[in-house]
Order: structure tokens, then sequence, then C-alpha cells
């Protein structure tokens, strides 16, 4: 089916007409495919969130046949860190009766840092709860381990786990087997797959340094090691002999950015829910990213303001 027949017959609203063609799989392409990328959707059991996470999931899903799958990028549902049981149940509850009612299609996820349950609270017996930690987000979601990998195509993705516990708040790094898993994830993988990397946080981003509105009292840029991944060297450094990784996903921020480094893209994509549902953040609506990956290694991507659609 070519791209003006798509077009005509979908029922997606004259806005999408807009979209770049880079957003759809193109005929002479057939190892290309597109994915939506859907990042911090924040969901809670509230009329504004609800609305808007279906709007998001019922709009990328009316992207079918192009989209081929869905990575949900973390922070699904609004706070596990500091909620109650109770709490947080409603949010994740909310979060399943959306997909259930909207999603039709593969969904791969990454755990965000306000999935995780019970780290900024000092009950012992949360710190003790089955469920405590990761455990709650591993079972809704339907995860094996915290980070993976999988295959589509030519292409390799890797998701990893970017956000630990530290003294009651939480950092952006990888922990060491983790660490131990990628090298040989990516020591393994054959030299002719390309090969994405999927963080929560990011690896590489400037938004990081203009999340806060003003620097430190003497001028240094402030970043926080909440913001951006302490180990970014680290990880720089082992992506740099590994000349298959074409780019990098990450969310967080609410805001986007591009950044080429050492021949790589990383790509900080927004959120679905902008401002925490409360309209644009910093300038940046609410939206989540196309992307478009190619036979050839090449990376497109498209944001998509659904909110204003």
């Amino acid at each position: 089916m070519n791209r003006r027949k798509f077009l005509q017959q979908s029922s997606l609203s004259a806005a999408v007409l807009s979209v770049t063609p880079s957003a759809f799989a193109s005929e002479n392409k057939p190892a290309s495919f597109t994915i939506g990328f859907l990042s911090d959707v924040h969901v809670k059991p509230t009329e504004t969130a609800e609305a808007g996470m279906r709007k998001a999931y019922r709009h990328v899903n009316g992207l079918k046949p192009s989209v081929d799958f869905i990575i949900n990028g973390g922070d699904a549902i609004m706070d596990a860190l500091n909620a109650s049981k109770e709490k947080v149940q409603k949010q994740w509850d909310v979060w399943n009766k959306v997909l259930t009612d909207e999603n039709k299609l593969p969904i791969y996820h990454c755990i965000g840092n306000h999935d995780a349950w019970g780290w900024q609270m000092t009950d012992v017996e949360v710190k003790n709860d089955p469920l405590y930690d990761k455990k709650w987000v591993l079972q809704q979601h339907n995860m094996k381990e915290r980070f993976y990998s999988f295959a589509h195509k030519n292409w390799k993705f890797i998701v990893l786990d970017s956000a630990q516990e530290n003294n009651g708040g939480y950092i952006a790094r990888i922990d060491e087997p983790q660490f131990a898993w990628l090298e040989n994830e990516l020591k393994q993988t054959d030299a002719a797959q390309h090969i994405c990397i999927v963080s929560h946080i990011p690896i590489v981003s400037f938004c990081s340094a203009v999340f806060y509105d003003k620097n430190e009292p003497n001028g240094d840029w402030k970043i926080s090691r909440a913001l951006l991944h302490v180990d970014s060297r680290r990880l720089t450094d082992l992506f740099k002999n590994h000349q298959s990784i074409r780019c990098c996903l990450s969310g967080h921020i609410h805001m986007q950015d591009m950044v080429e480094y050492r021949g790589i893209n990383y790509y900080c994509n927004g959120a679905v829910s902008g401002d925490w549902w409360n309209g644009p953040y910093k300038g940046f609506e609410p939206s989540y990213a196309l992307f478009e990956f190619d036979s050839d290694g090449k990376v497109t991507r498209t944001m998509m303001n659904y909110g204003n659609i």
C-alpha cells in the first residue's frame, strides 16, 4: 500500500497528514521499520491523565500497519517512590486498563525511576514487602528481567535499567552485574547487526543541563546525578568500541534533544504527560516519538505532538 492510499484510509485527523514521509517505512526499503517511543506517561487515576494516555495510545495505534511495535520508555505511572500500596495499585490499574482498551501493538518496557516502589519510604514493612523496589513493576509489565535485549529485522535493541536506589532517592547508572551483561551482549552481537540502546535516563543529553532554570552560584552548570547517567564516560568509552551502535533513546527529562557524540545519536524524547498533565513542559508539548530504522543503519525521528491533534 502506498503512503497516499494509507493516509486516505486512515482514521487519523488532518494534522497527522503533515508527518514527513521519513516517519513511515519506505516501499523501496522493505527491511526498514517504524516504532513508537512513548515515555513518561505518569498515569494516575484522574480524568485528565487517563484521557491523555488513551489519546496517545489511540493515536499511535491509528498509524498501523506502519508502526511495528511500541517501546515504553519508563515512568509508566505517576509515582511509586513514596506512595502507599493502595495508591500504587490504583495507578497500575489505570495503566493496565488503558493498555487493554487502546493498545493492539506489541510493546516492550523500560523501567523508570517512578516505577520503583518504596525507595523514598522509611517504613520497614515496605522495605520487606515482596513487591518492594522493582519487583512490582516487573510483575505489572510481565518482564522476566530488569534489562534485556531483543532483535527486530537486522536491528538489536538493548534495554537498560538506568535508575538505582541511592540513600532514599535514586541515581542514574547501571549496576555492575548489568554492566558485565552489557559488555557481553555487545561482544556477542554480529557486526552486521545495527544496535539501538534504550535507557529511561539519558546517557548523553543537553536537556539534562537545562532542566534547572539557574546555574550554580559560581556559574557552573547544574546537572543532577538523577538527570544524567553518572557512568556516562564509562558507557560511552564502551560504546566507541562497537561501531554498530547507531543510537540511544531515552525519556525522563520531559524535554527533547538530539546530541551526536562519537558517531552515535542520543535522542531524548519528551513526555506523553508533558508537564505531568499540566500542559507543555518548558515549551515542549505532551508528545511521543516515531523512529524509522533503516536497513543501512540510518535512524530518523519524528516527534508527534498528539495533544494538538
